[in-house]
């Protein structure tokens, strides 16, 4: 008998406790107890196992490029390269996407807990190594982030409908009312605001602070998530109780159609530079990042169990928003960024 070989890995980077598929060759474990997978020496029991597809999940205490191995009682296969995606932070509570300053490289996430909970850090900021410092309180769940072309920062809150403008001196200001409950943000590459209610509205935001309606959806069960392509056009996910969901599509006149279709939960969603689409989602009984491409192709990127969120930073990672944590994991991606 041979040692078994990998032939395929997907996807070929992921989080602490992602599934992943690796497709063996040559591979024929006598009994479960010979079949072992190591993730740079670290053992991940897998969750099942045949002789063309073995699955395992990644373990915890790694990060970066590390070697996979799989091993029968023939032997242990050569190593193949996969990506790890490391902790930047943790206790936290982000809801949707996370932010990052393209001026200094700092991300921004939330730690925004259950509906009217009071908590003493809203948002925090970590930065390009990895620290974590409170950075905004007393700001009542915080829900989503993004910058504008000037480089400042605005909030939404679920709780109270408001967009909050972050000042030099770090304290949250209202800048617009009355938006229901305000979810995703997005800006277009003219600079103007879009705010996403969950209860089915999309609203174009003025210079001054001024709601109107751009768009209605179907009301999301967790939040609208918002982005923008290549292409102008605003892209906006939010989770349904169905199994079947869309990415909707919104063109410059308000009018929405549904742009990839079959998706659990979608929630966080990013372009790249080439028009390809990040999207945090279930797909085919598997969760974690998934690229649609234009002409409508999806390929899992990155498996995790619990992400919501999704941003690029300027070296090619990935930043993902989890439910408690913050991960950056290396993709090669050049970001799309609607003001340059």
């Amino acid at each position: 008998m041979s040692a078994p070989v990998i032939a395929s890995i997907d996807p070929r980077a992921g989080v602490e406790g992602g599934e992943i598929v690796i497709a063996p060759r040559q591979f024929e474990p006598r009994n479960w107890n010979e079949i072992s997978v190591t993730f740079d020496g670290v053992a991940s029991r897998p969750q099942s196992a045949s002789a063309s597809r073995v699955v395992a999940s990644v373990p915890g205490g790694l990060s970066g490029r590390v070697n996979l191995r799989i091993a029968d009682g023939a032997g242990t296969s050569d190593a193949i390269g996969f990506e790890v995606g490391a902790r930047l932070a943790d206790s936290l509570h982000p809801v949707a996407n996370p932010a990052f300053d393209h001026d200094n490289g700092n991300i921004f996430t939330t730690l925004s807990g259950t509906r009217g909970q009071e908590v003493p850090v809203s948002v925090y900021k970590v930065t390009s190594n990895g620290e974590s410092q409170p950075f905004l309180s007393d700001m009542t769940n915080p829900t989503g982030l993004a910058f504008d072309p000037d480089g400042t920062l605005f909030i939404t809150s679920r709780y109270d409908g408001v967009v909050y403008r972050v000042t030099p001196f770090k304290q949250a200001e209202a800048f617009a009312r009355n938006l229901g409950v305000a979810t995703g943000i997005a800006f277009d590459s003219s600079g103007a605001m879009f705010v996403g209610d969950r209860s089915g509205t999309i609203y174009r935001v003025s210079e001054i602070g001024e709601p109107e309606v751009f768009s209605t959806l179907e009301p999301s069960m967790a939040a609208y998530h918002l982005a923008f392509g290549p292409d102008g056009a605003l892209f906006v996910t939010g989770p349904t109780a169905s199994s079947f969901d869309s990415v909707y599509r919104i063109d410059a006149d308000g009018n929405a159609t549904n742009y990839f279709t079959g998706l659990g939960r979608p929630q966080g969603l990013a372009f790249d530079g080439d028009g390809n689409l990040f999207v945090i989602a279930s797909y085919r009984g598997r969760r974690g990042v998934f690229r649609i491409t234009p002409d409508g192709t999806i390929t899992m990127e990155v498996a995790g169990p619990s992400l919501v969120g999704i941003c690029f930073d300027d070296s090619g990672n990935a930043i993902l928003a989890a439910t408690r944590e913050i991960y950056r994991v290396q993709l090669g991606v050049k970001p799309y960024w609607p003001f340059t």
